[in-house]
């Protein structure tokens, strides 16, 4: 039972993280309708060019979509019959890699591989093949999208085939079931309900994708919407046009969101003894050449463009980029801003997990209450209605009147990037603290603990390590993030990724391999930081995905 100070607390502190989200939303929505108006509207339906953009944002999607979850099915199905082979555990967490790789590594990396001078022209080059294979326009987003997003899809659904039960198994194997027949009979339905899920989030990440396509877009022909409203703030400074696309964007995640919403949640396999799950259909041998050129095509494509990151950014002058001025410029905002946005992204979570329990606890809550509760449950995932570029737009908009927008820049990444992060903070932090409540609050009821004590003593030594994770997973988010500083970059305002993609702009290569190598290495040991001691679970494979 919750006092009526400990109900205040956690109402207002709720209030408060509504309404700071809810402002700064406010704020970039109401500036681009300021700033749009009835022209900007009526550009939606006259200018074909814009019709162009959303035409090839969502054929570039579907294809990714398609691509990604076909070529899924198979390696999930051969790392679920396969549980034994050496290497399995690493291949595993390779396929982990590039769902928390910063995006413009990956696409260094696949440039290293299918770019003009990458191994594989190098390698038709060798045998013959005057023209060289273009990684830029629509076939090099999509191959990045694959790389990107494969892995996502073969972890969930390789989740859904080892929750299975083992009678399943026992049964088939009995029957003298062939692989065609356990995929018909056994995988298939398991992953029939997944797909949906699965296909509507790759979808999403693939319509607000903005790097990649950046970097790999092929010019006006191969440009997403969130590019298009970059390039109509940088480069034309049409402002009009970058809100009518803004508000376009907006309407196509929601529309997104809204056909996520229609499918039903997958059900469960019903009874079970709970046995370990034991494949017998594995060990014919045509089965284990076929699931090992399966893998072994999969590590490949995920592997190279990683090994390539590694290779080329070796060949930098690593000592003298990381003492130049530039350098270190960048990396203290970069540090500045992503611990900035983790520690805000955490405070909100924190105040909107504790304002969820408390209304939850209320024996009869008014219906304020109610309403607060509900807005609370919506508000994390706010970032993916409206898209880090179209929050960005709205605050150049809005920060243009008041003089230097640079000097404003950093406070403004900074918020973006919390928003970004919230959604993974809420899912690391709130089962724990679940958890936590669950198992200590009638001991500190009944010693009457409260206060520094309870939060020093109760608190801190179990919750230590999901609040660590969740900052630290939030910062290398924050700090591989291009999206948010494309807008605000300048001499004033550089973060790494600003920095490596300025020198590839520059034509720099070498340096910009070099700084992607360093970035990559401070992710990975953020990323390490926050799971070090702790053991993989199925369902953490969701709160990996790019938000």
């Amino acid at each position: 039972m919750l006092v009526r100070r400990q109900r205040l607390t956690g109402f207002l502190g709720g209030a408060f993280s509504l309404a700071a989200i809810g402002a700064f939303v406010g704020v970039a929505i109401l500036s681009l309708l300021r700033y749009g108006g009835s022209g900007g509207l009526a550009v939606l339906f006259s200018d074909r060019l814009l019709l162009s953009v959303l035409r090839f944002t969502l054929l570039q999607a579907a294809l990714s979509t398609v691509l990604s979850v076909m070529l899924a099915i198979p390696v999930a199905r051969s790392l679920a019959r396969q549980t034994r082979f050496p290497g399995r555990l690493w291949l595993v967490r390779l396929m982990a890699v590039p769902m928390g790789l910063p995006v413009l590594i990956g696409a260094l990396g696949l440039i290293g591989i299918w770019g003009r001078q990458g191994l594989v022209n190098d390698g038709l080059l060798f045998l013959g093949k005057a023209e060289p294979v273009s990684i830029y326009g629509l076939g090099g987003i999509l191959l990045a999208h694959v790389f990107f997003n494969l892995p996502l899809a073969a972890r969930l659904m390789l989740a859904g085939l080892e929750r299975l039960p083992s009678e399943y198994w026992l049964m088939s194997a009995t029957l003298g079931m062939k692989p065609r027949a356990v995929f018909r009979f056994i995988e298939w339905p398991a992953l029939r309900p997944l797909i949906p899920g699965i296909a509507g989030l790759v979808f999403m990440l693939c319509a607000t994708s903005f790097t990649l396509v950046l970097i790999l877009g092929g010019g006006p022909a191969a440009t997403t919407l969130e590019v298009a409203i970059y390039q109509a703030l940088r480069f034309d400074f049409d402002p009009e046009r970058a809100v009518s696309l803004a508000f376009l964007q907006i309407a196509v995640t929601a529309l997104v969101l809204v056909a996520m919403a229609l499918f039903p949640a997958p059900e469960g396999h019903g009874q079970t003894l709970g046995r370990p799950s034991r494949r017998f259909d594995s060990a014919s041998l045509t089965v284990r050449l076929s699931d090992g050129a399966v893998l072994t095509a999969a590590m490949l494509f995920l592997g190279l463009p990683l090994g390539s990151v590694v290779l080329s950014g070796l060949k930098a002058d690593l000592l003298r980029l990381l003492s130049e001025e530039a350098f270190l410029r960048a990396a203290v905002t970069s540090m500045a801003i992503a611990l900035g946005s983790a520690l805000t992204a955490l405070a909100l979570a924190l105040a909107t997990i504790h304002a969820q329990t408390v209304i939850g606890l209320l024996r009869r809550p008014a219906p304020v209450m109610n309403g607060v509760s509900v807005l609370l449950a919506g508000v994390s995932s706010l970032v993916l209605l409206v898209p880090t570029i179209v929050l960005a737009t709205g605050w150049f908009m809005a920060l243009r009147s008041m003089g230097d927008i640079a000097s404003f820049a950093p406070a403004v990444v900074v918020g973006i990037n919390a928003l970004m992060a919230l959604p993974f903070v809420m899912r690391v932090v709130k089962p724990a603290l679940a958890n936590h409540r669950a198992a200590t609050e009638r001991l500190v009821l009944s010693l009457g603990i409260g206060g520094f004590s309870k939060l020093w003593l109760v608190d801190w030594p179990p919750l230590k390590k999901p609040l660590l994770t969740g900052l630290s997973f939030a910062m290398a988010l924050s700090l591989g993030d291009l999206g948010a500083v494309a807008l605000f970059g300048s001499e004033k305002v550089t973060t790494l990724p600003w920095l490596i993609y300025s020198r590839m702009g520059h034509y720099r290569t070498n340096d910009a391999d070099g700084l992607a190598l360093i970035l990559g290495l401070i992710c990975l040991l953020l990323t390490l930081a926050g799971t070090t001691g702790e053991p993989p679970r199925k369902d953490n494979v969701e709160n990996a995905g790019r938000i």
